[in-house]
C-alpha cells in the first residue's frame, strides 16, 4: 500500500514514515505544497496524508485537485488547529478523516487502515474468493487455509491487484506502484514481469487457480466475477 505523506514538519513527517513504514507501508514524503502537487498529479496513492498548512498553499486545495481528478485516493487530513472549521470543510471537501495535532501514531495507522479497507475493500479487513483469503490488516495470505509466503512487493502487488479487482490494471500503474520510496519509480517493466511471475508461480504452487489475467499490450486483470446463483 502507498502512502503520500504531506507534513511540513520534517519530524513528524518522518516519524509517520517511520512508523507506517514498520507497519508495512510505503510512504513517501513532501515539505510543501507545490511538490506535494506535482506528486498528486503524477502518481496515485491508496491514500494521502495532508496537513492544512503548507508553505506555498492550503492542504485544502489538494483535496479539491484529488476529488477534480475523480481519484480514488482516500484523504486524511491532519491540522494543528483543532477548531471545527478545518475538519468540517476538510470533510465537506471529500475528506475521509480528520485528526488535530497532536495524535498518536497507532491512532493514525488505525484510521488510515478504516479509509483504506472502506474504499478499496467494502470495509472488510479479508478479501475471500473461493480458495484465497487475503488479510488486508494482518498483510497475510491463505491459500486453502495455508500460509502462503510472500515477499513485500509480491505481497504488495497482490493487495493492488485486488483492491483493482475486475479491472484491467496498466503496467505503468503497476511500476508506479511498486515504486521505490524516494528514490524515483522503475523504469521499463522488467521488474512487473518479475514480481508477476513469481506472485502467479507462488499461488500456483499452493494450489491457487490463476485468477491474474495477462491483458497482452495493456496490463493485468485480477478475475474474480461470483458465481451466477
Amino acid at each position: 500500500m502507498k502512502i503520500l505523506i504531506v507534513e511540513d514538519e520534517p519530524e513528524l513527517s518522518g516519524s509517520i514514515a517511520s512508523y507506517l513504514q514498520h507497519e508495512q507501508y510505503r510512504c513517501e514524503t513532501v515539505l510543501d505544497f507545490p511538490e506535494a502537487k506535482n506528486k498528486i498529479i503524477d502518481f496515485q496513492y491508496d491514500c494521502v496524508i495532508v496537513d492544512v498548512g503548507l508553505p506555498g498553499g492550503n492542504g485544502l486545495e489538494l483535496i479539491k485537485l484529488i476529488k477534480s481528478m475523480k481519484r480514488n485516493d482516500g484523504i486524511i487530513v491532519i491540522s494543528a488547529n483543532s477548531g471545527l472549521n478545518d475538519k468540517l470543510m476538510g470533510l465537506n471537501l471529500g475528506a475521509d478523516d480528520y485528526l488535530a495535532k497532536p495524535f498518536h501514531l497507532s491512532e493514525l495507522s488505525a484510521r488510515l487502515n478504516s479509509v483504506i479497507r472502506r474504499r478499496n475493500f467494502q470495509g472488510s479487513s479479508t478479501f475471500n474468493f473461493n480458495e484465497l483469503q487475503v488479510n488486508i490488516d494482518d498483510k497475510t495470505v491463505l491459500v486453502h487455509s495455508k500460509p502462503l509466503s510472500l515477499n513485500k512487493k509480491e505481497l504488495d502487488l497482490l493487495l493492488f491487484l485486488v483492491a483493482n479487482k475486475n479491472r484491467v490494471i496498466s503496467k505503468s500503474a503497476i511500476s508506479e506502484h511498486l515504486s521505490q520510496d524516494e528514490s524515483g519509480y522503475y523504469r521499463g517493466y522488467d521488474v512487473v514481469y518479475a514480481h508477476m511471475k513469481n506472485l502467479k508461480k507462488k499461488l500456483a504452487e499452493a494450489g491457487s487457480k490463476d485468477y491474474i489475467k495477462t491483458i497482452y499490450g495493456v496490463g493485468y486483470k485480477f478475475e474474480c466475477y461470483e458465481a451466477a446463483g
